[in-house]
């Protein structure tokens, strides 16, 4: 059927040429559920209302190939957001399906009470990516476990309480987690975030101090030595804000931060909870893009090509402070998981998609920064490797937001079949993020798409 749909495209639009998504031999099984009207009616009457959707008619997605999903009509679509930047190597791959179903056959879930190969081998795998003495794995279930985890030791291990996290971060939604993020449109009016400083943001592009990581990094000094007692228990960065729109820390910023937290008793933490596994294409983990080494690192979403898991990863000296009580985790290191974690390993791997995530996000770096130079709109382009934003202005000046204009553009994009992120603060920044094997060819289409839409604003 898609073969048909695609073909048609160029048709459908009244006499205009627009872009044809690249040739993909796969065809989609017939859906015959309700339909996206019907589910729309049940999510409304059964699920909880503070879950929101994308789009004015939200669509239907019933299967997904690699970097394509397919909504109840067939109608293919070009991922360019991943799940929300979990679907790292692409939709149902071969090699982390088979591994799946084989475990799924044998044993589905037992805790770490027992023994079992598939946990025990796939931590070792895990600190084997890890540089330094990042060795001692914890298996949870989601980023906001990891990053409360997170929290936990560095209290626990240093003796302190206050903790530094940045302006326009995320960080997770439990109440503590909720308390680390700095994004009013994510933080419920509930008693959150005892003991959390929010420093100023090394943003290059909205921040005072441009890409000067230095200069930002003072406000970190500051708040250690006027908003607590001169001794803190850690530090939280992102090292590209995903949820705050694809913004990347400034030059040299997170060295100068990480030498003032150390120095107040803290300990540094990197949230890789969506820059991590290749997608920035020039290193494996974010962190090394700034040429640190944290003490505690967090993981997750792409971390299981869509499964639930999600990792903590320290040092055995830090780790050691977990043993001085009972933890557990039900679901955590849940056989299953750790079968799709190992895959996912693999398959980066041997499909070089760190490589890939390298050639295809600079190509595409390129056409949107090609993109800017035709539209005004266009304010920034920034990121690395497959993790990018697009943010849209009203004028370049003021870089008022263009809230409106982001909607529209962001509709049209779905209508000629490209589906893609949005975010930031003001909800005006793509989010450019798809499964890690995108291909050029690919990049070209969304850029093509893109284009298409914003010309006719």
């Amino acid at each position: 059927m898609w073969n048909r749909l695609a073909s048609s495209t160029a048709s459908a639009e009244e006499g205009k040429s627009v872009p044809v998504m690249p040739e993909f031999r796969y065809t989609p099984r017939e859906y015959d559920g309700p339909d996206a009207e019907k589910l729309l009616e049940m999510r409304k009457q059964y699920m909880n209302p503070g879950i929101f959707y994308y789009y004015k008619k939200p669509i239907n997605i019933v299967e997904g190939k690699m970097q394509y999903l397919y909504d109840e009509s067939g109608k293919r679509y070009l991922d360019a957001f991943a799940g929300i930047v979990t679907v790292s190597v692409g939709h149902c791959h071969p090699i982390v399906t088979e591994a799946v179903i084989n475990q799924m056959k044998l044993l589905q879930h037992t805790t770490s009470i027992y023994l079992n190969h598939q946990v025990a081998s796939y931590a070792q795998e895990l600190a084997s990516k890890m540089p330094g003495n990042l060795k001692v794995v914890y298996f949870v279930n989601s980023g906001s476990e990891a990053n409360d985890m997170a929290l936990m030791m560095a209290r626990s291990y240093t003796g302190n309480y206050n903790v530094i996290s940045l302006r326009n971060s995320y960080h997770g939604m439990s109440p503590d987690t909720m308390g680390l993020t700095a994004h009013s449109t994510w933080k419920q009016n509930i008693p959150q975030g005892f003991g959390v400083l929010h420093a100023l943001n090394p943003d290059p592009y909205r921040g005072k101090f441009g890409n000067n990581g230095k200069e930002y990094a003072l406000d970190v000094q500051d708040l250690i030595q006027t908003a607590s007692s001169g001794q803190i228990a850690g530090f939280f960065a992102e090292t590209i804000q995903g949820v705050g729109g694809a913004v990347p820390l400034a030059e040299g910023y997170l060295k100068e931060a990480y030498k003032m937290v150390r120095d107040a008793g803290g300990l540094c933490i990197a949230d890789e909870v969506q820059t991590g596994f290749g997608r920035t294409g020039s290193r494996y983990w974010g962190f090394e893009n700034q040429d640190v080494l944290p003490d505690i690192v967090t993981m997750a979403k792409g971390i299981g090509n869509g499964l639930p898991l999600a990792a903590v990863v320290t040092t055995p000296e830090i780790a050691e402070v977990m043993s001085r009580r009972l933890h557990f985790n039900t679901f955590g290191g849940n056989p299953v998981s750790c079968a799709a974690g190992r895959a996912v390993l693999r398959v980066i791997d041997d499909d070089a998609l760190q490589d890939n995530s390298f050639l295809v996000g600079n190509h595409l770096l390129s056409k949107l920064y090609t993109l800017k130079k035709k539209h005004e709109i266009i304010g920034d382009v920034r990121g690395r490797g497959l993790m990018l934003g697009v943010e849209l202005v009203k004028d370049r000046f003021s870089k008022e937001p263009a809230k409106v204009e982001t909607l529209a553009v962001f509709e049209r994009m779905k209508d000629l079949g490209v589906l893609i992120g949005k975010g930031g603060l003001h909800g005006n920044v793509f989010r450019i993020k798809p499964p890690m094997c995108m291909t050029i060819a690919d990049a070209d289409f969304l850029v093509d798409v893109m284009d298409m839409a914003l010309s006719e604003l």
